[in-house]
């Protein structure tokens, strides 16, 4: 309904800066946020801060707001900073991160999330396995020859090829989607699944699946690109060889999945969306 248009658009504000960490930008949103929560009538006022943006400014962007932005008494309210995937560009590079923005905030400040968990059909996968026995008998490699995960999408990158051309298809989809599922689906039933303990069960037990695979080699990968990725506007290196497409055979060596291969399979520009 319009009304209802009306009443979210009334509550939005847009405050440009000149860049991510422009610190004075974030103190007059910051002030702009006060007056708010002053004529508020709540008792508590909450602050998170959601960051949809580019990683290599995460760290800048993060100090920003703890220089001007956060709750300052927590009787107020508590703040909050969600990051969302990729972590940085490899290992090191999302360290150099993750100790920036740990030197600013403590742990119960941070959100690491994959926003592809936020799916339904994922949320529903630990229901699905623990919450049916008759799955239990057969969940394993006596009754299971082979595993395949697959997202895949009928269109290339339609203007977001400078973006995805620094990452590709294996950063963007493969080590942080379709892992997590294949985590999901591998992972024995977590000590503790309800509750306020239970995310640090069930991310204990993704964990043990996660030490339980052996490192990938190049045989058991397949790379491919559609024919005129590189004509994207966007892609500054016309001669990329940046793979939209990538499938991945992994093992996990546990007594329940020992032998049986995990096929990690995405891609774009493919003949279905899947």
């Amino acid at each position: 309904e319009e009304s209802v248009v009306d009443s979210f658009l009334s509550r939005c504000y847009y405050k440009r800066g000149k860049s991510y960490g422009d610190e004075e930008a974030w103190l007059e949103l910051a002030q702009h946020v006060e007056e708010h929560e002053a004529a508020s009538s709540s008792i508590k006022n909450n602050r998170l801060f959601y960051m949809a943006i580019p990683p290599n400014v995460f760290g800048e962007t993060g100090m920003a707001i703890k220089k001007t932005s956060m709750q300052a008494d927590p009787s107020k309210g508590w703040s909050r900073l969600v990051i969302e995937k990729p972590f940085g560009h490899d290992l090191e590079s999302c360290q150099a991160l993750l100790r920036t923005l740990s030197s600013q905030f403590e742990e119960h400040h941070l959100y690491r999330i994959d926003h592809y968990l936020g799916k339904e059909v994922v949320q529903n996968l630990l229901m699905w396995r623990f919450g049916n026995s008759i799955f239990e008998w057969i969940w394993n490699r006596n009754a299971i020859q082979s595993v395949h995960i697959s997202f895949k999408e009928p269109f290339g990158t339609e203007g977001r090829g400078g973006y995805f051309d620094n990452y590709g298809i294996i950063r963007d989809i493969l080590q942080n989607h379709l892992l997590q599922v294949l985590m999901l689906l591998a992972m024995e039933a977590p000590v503790v699944a309800d509750g306020v303990t239970a995310s640090d069960h069930i991310r204990d037990a993704k964990h043990r699946v996660l030490q339980s695979m052996p490192e990938i080699e190049l045989g058991d990968c397949l790379l491919g690109q559609y024919k005129g990725y590189s004509d994207d506007e966007t892609i500054d290196n016309k001669e990329t060889n940046c793979p939209t497409y990538a499938a991945i055979r992994c093992h996990v060596n546990t007594p329940r999945w020992a032998g049986v291969p995990f096929i990690l399979e995405a891609g774009k520009a493919l003949d279905e969306r899947l």
